[in-house]
């Protein structure tokens, strides 16, 4: 059996782990790389693996940084089989159609100025056709149902309470030498006590770890100080009739914010002024995508439901349609809060707010998830004087704040708490999914939990277990 890390190396986007076992190829996960603009834009259109020499592909969840290059696969040549759980594939067949439309939005704007210098125009990684292609290839699979993919490798899925569909990996191998493996792939772990979906699953009798590190050398605060800061940001911007932006990935996470909003609301607490706006065509289908997978809801949410209330509605709140009626939102006053996506501020609606927002001292702008390097969002977070947003240069004057608690990623004792769970058979462990003092601090994790052959691989890096 051999691993050899392309993505998510040192680095928390672009997850891509190349499987040869049983003389198969398997990756495990496809995401697109994010952060300094023309960095990415090669490292996703120049893939580390040849497609057509890959077999399969198991894909963890939909988020764009684990499943984002999936159709630049097919278009280059990839066949074989895709296999994720029901709700990822649901997810996917939106969020990489919404890729595609920010992709030829932002080259529209990179090649016009490109035409006028005379320069070759990009072209976008991938389009409409190659999802087409790509949805034609997922193979759905249930949690907790062994299927044998190809001779000697079995899969099977265990929740990984990180966004709806997320799914730790097991893969029981049996090769012709007569040495057998389980490979445990932990995904993105979810944090504990999050709302909506239910907590991560311990799979047991692993030898072989590929474990997440996003946040292995910090501990989030108690979810219980979500509720009361964003008590305090409504009585702010309802006291100065201002704004309450809120940059949010699209899946899982503007989730996550209207379910707290509608905790409030239903206390009484969010002001009647205070209108509240989703500004995502994407958040809002993912959002029917979650409601009609209530199977996987928690305990909480079930019992909101058998109340009658909707845990991802209230009254008050509105879906925002055309690009019109966004823009609308920059001219209208306050008191608001607008949730809008990106989550890292790369791209999508958020923007143009962005551009509004950030030069008024009395609005918000409440970061709510982790903010990779070379971002817009992490710039905002490093609360810089100026940030450049649509190519100008804006003042940063508003207001930064910053709710870790509303992370879906496990912190430090999350993932301690689920290591020691599944560690006692565990061998080999490879960090992943962390800048250097994440998969570091991970690294000193697993050893002091015992594991001896402990390492954060550097992209390329392969091992022979």
């Amino acid at each position: 059996m051999k691993l050899t890390f392309y993505g998510a190396a040192h680095t928390t986007t672009g997850s891509m782990h190349l499987l040869e076992a049983c003389g198969k190829r398997i990756l495990l996960d496809c995401g697109l790389y994010q952060g300094h603009r023309k960095e990415a834009f090669e490292k996703n259109r120049n893939l580390p693996v040849d497609p057509k020499t890959i077999d399969y592909v198991i894909l963890s969840h939909a988020h764009i940084d684990h499943s984002g290059n999936l159709p630049q696969l097919v278009r280059q040549g990839f066949r074989g089989r895709v296999f994720a759980r029901q709700s990822t594939v649901e997810l996917c067949d939106v969020m990489l159609r919404d890729s595609c439309f920010l992709q030829k939005r932002d080259l529209d704007y990179i090649n016009k100025k490109r035409r006028r210098e005379g320069k070759k125009l990009f072209e976008p990684l991938y389009d409409e056709r190659d999802v087409d292609a790509l949805m034609q290839l997922f193979t759905p699979l249930h949690m907790h149902t062994p299927k044998e993919i190809s001779r000697g490798i079995t899969l099977e899925f265990f929740n990984a309470g990180h966004i709806l569909g997320s799914a730790i990996v097991q893969l029981d191998i049996s090769g012709d030498s007569g040495k057998s493996h389980r490979l445990l792939f932990s995904g993105d772990l979810g944090q504990s006590n999050q709302p909506i979906i239910r907590h991560c699953e311990y799979p047991a009798g692993a030898d072989v770890l590929i474990i997440e590190s996003t946040y292995a050398d910090r501990f989030h605060p108690s979810a219980d100080d979500v509720e009361l800061r964003l008590e305090k940001y409504l009585r702010y911007i309802d006291r100065h009739n201002s704004k309450l932006l809120i940059p949010a990935f699209s899946v899982g996470r503007t989730q996550q914010i209207v379910y707290y909003l509608n905790r409030l609301n239903a206390k009484g607490k969010v002001p009647r002024e205070v209108k509240v706006y989703i500004d995502s065509p994407l958040s809002q289908k993912a959002t029917r995508i979650y409601a009609s997978h209530r199977e996987v809801y928690n305990d909480d949410a079930r019992r909101l439901i058998m109340e009658g209330v909707d845990p991802l509605s209230f009254p008050g709140m509105e879906f925002v349609g055309t690009p019109e009626e966004s823009m609308a939102l920059n001219d209208a006053p306050g008191p608001m809060i607008i949730i809008a996506a990106s989550g890292m501020c790369e791209g999508g609606r958020v923007l143009h707010h962005l551009k509004h927002c950030a030069t008024d001292p009395d609005n918000i702008i409440l970061i709510a998830g982790f903010q990779a390097e070379n971002t817009l969002g992490r710039r905002i977070v490093e609360k810089r004087e100026t940030i450049k947003v649509l190519g100008e240069e804006v003042a940063l004057k508003a207001q930064v704040e910053v709710i870790n608690a509303l992370s879906a990623h496990a912190d430090r004792n999350g993932l301690i708490n689920w290591l020691s769970e599944i560690k006692d058979n565990v061998r080999h462990a490879f960090a992943v999914h962390g800048e250097d003092e994440k998969v570091d601090a991970m690294v000193e994790i697993l050893k002091e939990h015992g594991i001896p052959n402990a390492v954060a691989p550097l992209p390329g890096q392969s091992f022979r277990i």
